[in-house]
C-alpha cells in the first residue's frame, strides 16, 4: 500500500513538472537590484538572450537605478547606480553618498525534473557596499515558484551555517572588511569568503495574469555597512503588478521596517528581425530590369548598376544604409528577381557609402559586359529632429542630473562616398547649472574629466555636437579608407584617417587610425582650448562562431591624454540590431596614478528604437586615462553588418 502511495505521489509530481513556470517572461520580474528575483533576494531565473531591462527602486536608505542585459540565455549582467540616504559623501557631508557597480549571474543548470541552479556576484568591482555572492535554486509548479539559496557577504545576515568553502581552502575563512583601492577594482579574495553563510528562501505566486505575490526570507545584512535598520522580521512581502507585459510596478514591505517602491521595464527576446517584403505595386514595364530596380528600391535598396556578360550572367551592384544584415538584402533581391521574371544568374556586389563590403564580380567581369543600367549620381539631404534625454549620473552635486534636448541631425550626401553630417542641440530643460565641483583627478591631462564644464553650457542656446566631413573609398579589394575632418564630437575637433582590411569571407579584420585633435572650448561653438594631441591605434577585430558567439576588438596605441596602452572589447550582436558589450583598458598610467578603480572599464550597448538607435557607454568612473574619440562612424561597424551572424 505504501509503495502504491509513493507511486501516486511521484505521478502527481511529474504531472506538475509539465506545468513548470520555468523562465516565463510573464512571471519572472526584476527584484529591487535589477536581477530576476523576489524582493531583495535573487532567483535562478533568467530572461532569453538579447533581452534587456531597466529598474528604478526607492527604498530605505538606498535609491537605485539598474540596467540589466542578457547577452546569452545563461548570463545576466547588470550595472547599477545608487544613492545611499543619510550616508554622507566624503568631504561633501551635505549630500548623500553615491555608488556604482556591476552584478553578474550565471546559470549552472536548467530546470527539468530537478530545480534550476544559478550562481551570482553583486558589486564585483565597486566600493563593496553591496558586495555579496550567492548560489540559488528555483523550481516551478504551475503558477507557484519556489526558491532557495545561500548568501555570502551582504547576503549573510544571520550567521546560520559555517561557510562550507572553508573546508576547501583557508582563503575563504575571513572576508576583508574594506575594499581594496577605494573601489572600482576586482577583489577576488573577497568572493565567497567569510566564516559563515546565510540561507534565504522565498516563493512567488501568480494570483492573476498581471499580479504576482512574493514572500522571502531576507538574508540582507543589517545594519551592516549600508546602514540598514535592525530587522523587525526575517520576512519581506511584496506584490508586483504588470501595467503591460513589459512594465511592472512593485510594492514591498521589507523586514517589517519600511515600504519600498519599484518600477521596471523588460523587453522580450528579439533575436531576429523579420522583414516583410513590400510589393505595393505590380510593375508592368516591358523592361524586366526596370521592374526589378523599382521593386528593390521600394524596399530600401539602391541599385548602382546592372551589367550582363557574354555568358548571360548578370552583375548587380547595390548600395544601402537601412537594413541591418546581408540576409535581408539577399531576401529582397531574390523576391524582386522572381517578381520581375528574371531567370538569369545574378552575381551581386554590396556597397555602403561606396565601399564594397561583398564582392562577387570584379572589373574583369565587367570588361566585355553589356551595361544595362547605371544610376545617375546626385546629392541628397536627410534631416531628423527629435526629443532626447541626456542623463548625467554620479555627480557629487546630486543623485541624478539631466536635460531634455531638442536635437537635429543632418546628413548631406555630396557624393556617394563624400558626406557632411551635423548634430545640433538645444536644451528645453536641464539642471546642469548645479555643477559646481571640479573633478578629483585630472592625470595625465584633462580630456574627459571636465565634462561638467561642457554640460553647463547646454542652456546657452543652440550648441554644436558635431559638424564633420567624411570621405570613404575602397582602394582595392578588401582595402578601405576613411578621411574625416571637422567637429568630431562634443569635446574634440580635428582631422584624421582610418584604414581597414576587411574580407567578408573571413571572421577577422585589422586596421589602424590616426587623428590630430584639438580640445573644444566649453561654449560648444567653434572655439578651442590650448590642448592638442595626436591619437593613434592599431585595431584587430574577430567574430567567433563557435558554441559561445561573440565579437572581440583589441586596440593598441596612444589615447587622448597621451597615455599608451591597450583596450579590449567583448560584445554580442543580435540580428535585431541589439548589441551588448564590455571593455577594459590598461595604459602606462599606474594603478596608483589612476586612483580609484585602478584602470578604465565599463559597458556599452546599442538598442534600436523607432527607426533609430540608442548608442551609449557607461563606466563606473570618468577618468582621463584610456580615453578615445567618440566617433560617429568607423569602417568596421559600417561593413561588419554584411558578415553573417549565427
Amino acid at each position: 500500500m505504501l509503495h502504491f502511495v509513493k507511486l501516486k505521489l511521484l505521478s502527481v509530481i511529474i504531472l506538475f513538472c509539465s506545468n513548470l513556470s520555468s523562465d516565463s517572461f510573464k512571471y519572472n520580474h526584476f527584484n529591487n537590484h535589477g536581477s530576476i528575483g523576489l524582493i531583495n533576494m535573487p532567483t535562478a531565473r533568467f530572461l532569453d538572450e538579447s533581452a534587456f531591462g531597466f529598474t528604478a527602486y526607492d527604498g530605505t536608505p538606498d535609491q537605485k537605478i539598474t540596467m540589466t542585459a542578457y547577452p546569452y540565455n545563461w548570463l545576466e549582467a547588470s550595472v547599477f547606480y545608487t544613492n545611499i540616504q543619510d550616508k554622507p559623501y566624503p568631504n561633501y557631508e551635505f549630500q548623500d553618498y553615491k555608488d556604482k557597480g556591476f552584478n553578474i549571474k550565471l546559470r549552472l543548470k536548467e530546470e527539468g525534473i530537478f530545480p534550476s541552479i544559478a550562481i551570482g556576484m553583486n558589486d564585483i568591482a565597486g566600493t563593496g557596499f553591496y558586495s555579496s555572492e550567492y548560489i540559488v535554486s528555483s523550481y516551478g509548479i504551475d503558477r507557484l515558484d519556489l526558491h532557495f539559496g545561500l548568501g555570502w557577504g551582504n547576503l549573510n545576515g544571520f550567521d546560520d551555517f559555517n561557510n562550507p568553502l572553508v573546508n576547501i581552502s583557508e582563503r575563504f575563512e575571513s572576508r576583508p572588511s574594506k575594499f581594496k583601492d577605494r573601489g572600482g577594482s576586482f577583489d577576488v579574495n573577497r568572493y565567497f569568503s567569510g566564516k559563515s553563510v546565510s540561507p534565504f528562501f522565498g516563493i512567488s505566486y501568480s494570483l492573476k495574469e498581471n499580479m504576482l505575490l512574493k514572500v522571502e526570507r531576507d538574508s540582507t545584512l543589517t545594519p551592516g555597512i549600508m546602514g540598514y535598520k535592525d530587522r523587525n522580521s526575517q520576512l519581506s512581502f511584496g506584490i508586483d503588478y504588470s501595467l503591460k507585459e513589459n512594465f511592472v510596478i512593485g510594492f514591498s514591505i521589507e523586514r517589517d521596517n519600511y515600504l519600498s517602491f519599484r518600477i521596471s521595464y523588460k523587453n522580450k527576446k528579439d533575436n531576429k528581425r523579420n522583414y516583410s517584403y513590400k510589393k505595393d505595386k505590380d510593375y508592368k514595364s516591358k523592361n524586366k530590369y526596370r521592374n526589378f530596380i523599382n521593386y528593390v528600391q521600394d524596399n530600401g535598396v539602391g541599385v548602382n548598376k546592372i551589367v550582363k556578360n557574354q555568358d548571360g550572367i548578370v552583375g548587380l551592384e547595390v548600395t544601402q544604409f537601412t537594413h541591418p544584415s546581408l540576409e535581408i538584402l539577399e531576401e529582397i533581391i531574390l523576391s524582386a528577381k522572381i517578381d520581375s521574371n528574371i531567370d538569369d544568374e545574378i552575381l551581386t556586389n554590396y556597397k555602403i557609402v561606396d565601399m564594397t563590403a561583398v564582392q562577387n564580380f570584379d572589373n574583369k567581369f565587367e570588361k566585355d559586359a553589356e551595361v544595362i543600367y547605371t544610376r545617375k549620381r546626385s546629392s541628397r539631404l536627410s534631416s531628423n529632429t527629435r526629443l532626447t534625454v541626456r542623463p548625467f549620473i554620479a555627480g557629487r552635486e546630486g543623485f541624478l542630473k539631466g536635460a531634455i534636448l531638442l536635437e537635429n541631425d543632418n546628413e548631406y550626401l555630396i557624393r556617394d562616398n563624400f558626406t557632411f553630417s551635423s548634430n545640433l542641440k538645444y536644451s528645453i530643460w536641464d539642471n546642469f547649472d548645479d555643477f559646481i565641483y571640479p573633478p578629483v583627478d585630472t592625470y595625465p591631462a584633462q580630456v574627459r574629466s571636465d565634462v561638467k564644464d561642457y554640460l553647463k553650457n547646454f542652456d546657452r542656446g543652440i550648441v554644436i555636437g558635431r559638424a564633420q566631413f567624411d570621405y570613404y573609398k575602397t582602394i582595392s579589394k578588401n582595402n578601405h579608407i576613411m578621411l574625416t575632418g571637422g567637429i568630431l564630437e562634443e569635446m574634440f575637433q580635428g582631422y584624421g584617417f582610418e584604414y581597414l582590411w576587411f574580407d567578408n569571407s573571413k571572421n577577422y579584420a585589422l586596421g589602424f587610425e590616426v587623428f590630430d585633435v584639438t580640445k573644444r572650448d566649453y561654449q560648444l561653438r567653434f572655439g578651442t582650448l590650448d590642448y592638442k594631441n595626436i591619437t593613434a591605434h592599431v585595431n584587430f577585430y574577430y567574430r567567433n562562431y563557435s558554441l559561445i558567439p561573440f565579437d572581440a576588438k583589441m586596440s593598441f596605441g596612444e589615447y587622448l591624454a597621451g597615455d599608451v596602452g591597450t583596450t579590449i572589447e567583448l560584445s554580442r550582436t543580435f540580428k535585431s540590431g541589439i548589441k551588448f558589450g564590455v571593455f577594459a583598458s590598461k595604459t602606462n598610467v599606474s594603478s596608483e596614478q589612476f586612483g580609484e578603480g585602478s584602470f578604465d572599464k565599463g559597458i556599452f550597448f546599442t538598442i534600436p528604437v523607432l527607426g533609430d538607435s540608442i548608442n551609449a557607454s557607461w563606466r563606473p568612473l570618468t577618468k582621463d586615462p584610456a580615453q578615445k574619440l567618440i566617433r560617429r562612424n568607423n569602417l568596421h561597424d559600417l561593413l561588419v553588418k554584411f558578415r553573417p551572424l549565427n
